[in-house]
């Protein structure tokens, strides 16, 4: 039987008991029911490493720490580091946005939010967890390899958990554009997911050298938060598949993937 929206397990972290109170009556309409609470980061991680829930919703500001902190300290423990994450805030600022994003989350989700949004972010935790093969037209998906290139560890991890769940098992991993390349010249790639921002060689400079190359025909997708409008149309003109925000879910990459490996 397939995997429902009912069956997911939540962990809600939210010190307000009248925005808790409201988020559970979201999730019911949803039909989650199976939701624990707890007001603080300490309890959170205390109740995500004994029961590790298929997905935790938490807002930004906790009284003993911030999302920030509480998402890097279930990133550094085995038991917890693949859990989905969401976050609900009304937080502005870029810089502390994009260093969640760096962490790997499924959803960055404003207060207040637009349940369409929340609907579409449970539904990528589902597919994270139920496997669910593309149909890639003439394409053994077996046999797909694909090539992650981010500086972040964390980064990596949370986009080869959407690999995974797309059910592509074969992956390498580099922490820029230049070791992309050295990999490139001993092993066989089909596609190649990348990050924009990077050191000694970033994204874009990966797909204009690619673009360039005998590995022109590689199809690449990058994901990255990076806002500059200038800068995402010199990527666009360098070749990139597809240009995706960090919150990327399964359904998205999926779609992705079957457009440019079918193209």
């Amino acid at each position: 039987m397939p995997l429902e929206l009912k069956d997911l397990t939540v962990l809600l972290i939210e010190p307000s008991s009248t925005q808790s109170k409201y988020l559970l009556n979201v999730l019911s309409e949803q039909t989650i029911e199976k939701v624990d609470v707890c007001s603080t980061g300490l309890q959170a991680l205390a109740t995500a490493q004994k029961q590790q829930p298929d997905l935790i919703i938490s807002t930004m500001y906790l009284d003993d720490m911030n999302a920030i902190e509480l998402l890097k300290h279930l990133r550094q423990d085995e038991a917890t580091q693949d859990l989905n994450f969401m976050l609900v805030s009304s937080e502005t600022d870029m810089k502390m946005l994009d260093d969640i994003k760096q962490a790997g989350v499924l959803a960055v989700l404003p207060k207040p939010f637009d349940k369409r949004d929340l609907s579409t972010a449970l539904n990528a935790a589902r597919d994270t967890i139920e496997v669910d093969q593309i149909q890639l037209n003439d394409i053994d998906i077996d046999s797909l390899v694909g090539l992650i290139v981010d500086d972040s560890k964390t980064a990596r991890r949370h986009v080869l958990k959407l690999l995974n769940a797309c059910g592509i098992e074969n992956t390498f991993e580099a922490e820029n554009g230049l070791e992309a390349i050295e990999i490139l010249k001993s092993e066989t790639v089909d596609f190649i997911i990348s990050d924009y921002n990077m050191p000694h060689m970033n994204g874009e400079e990966l797909a204009n050298y690619l673009r360039q190359s005998e590995y022109s025909y590689l199809p690449i997708l990058m994901v990255t938060s990076e806002q500059d409008s200038s800068r995402l149309s010199a990527v666009r003109q360098a070749g990139v598949c597809a240009l995706f925000d960090k919150t990327i879910g399964p359904a998205s990459l999926k779609d992705a993937l079957r457009a440019a490996l079918n193209s």
